[in-house]
């Protein structure tokens, strides 16, 4: 896994909004939670502006498909899939949290099948 970095009130966010939400989908939420407990956890003036953040527009590449998305990263009220808001409670907005520019992550989909992501630009809000 790569290593991956996150604003330190979106960890507490993120930690309890899971938490509230985790009897839905075990497995998936225990998978979110692992990540924020792996991420180094910093104050939103030290994070790089090419690292995946609540809100960020990332464009990214599933190495698997070759298919490049661009998608913007937000909580689950803001989600609106027709305008490219993905909820952060998706398995791609899971997997893309906390990454930089040029790393990959292996990550499942909602079915359970693997596909290697790699982020290709962000942009910050």
């Amino acid at each position: 896994m790569p290593p991956i970095r996150m604003i330190d009130s979106e960890a507490d966010a993120l930690t309890e909004l899971t938490l509230q939400r985790q009897r839905d989908s075990i497995d998936f939420y225990e998978m979110l939670l692992d990540e924020i407990d792996r991420a180094a956890i910093c104050d939103r003036a030290d994070i790089p502006a090419n690292v995946v953040t609540m809100g960020s527009r990332v464009s990214f590449r599933d190495e698997n498909s070759g298919a490049e998305r661009t998608i913007c990263l937000v909580y689950p009220g803001e989600a609106d899939i027709s305008a490219g808001r993905i909820s952060i409670l998706t398995p791609v907005g899971a997997g893309l949290i906390g990454l930089s520019v040029g790393q990959s992550i292996n990550w499942p989909d909602r079915g359970g099948a693997v596909h290697r992501l790699t982020i290709i630009s962000v942009e910050q809000p």
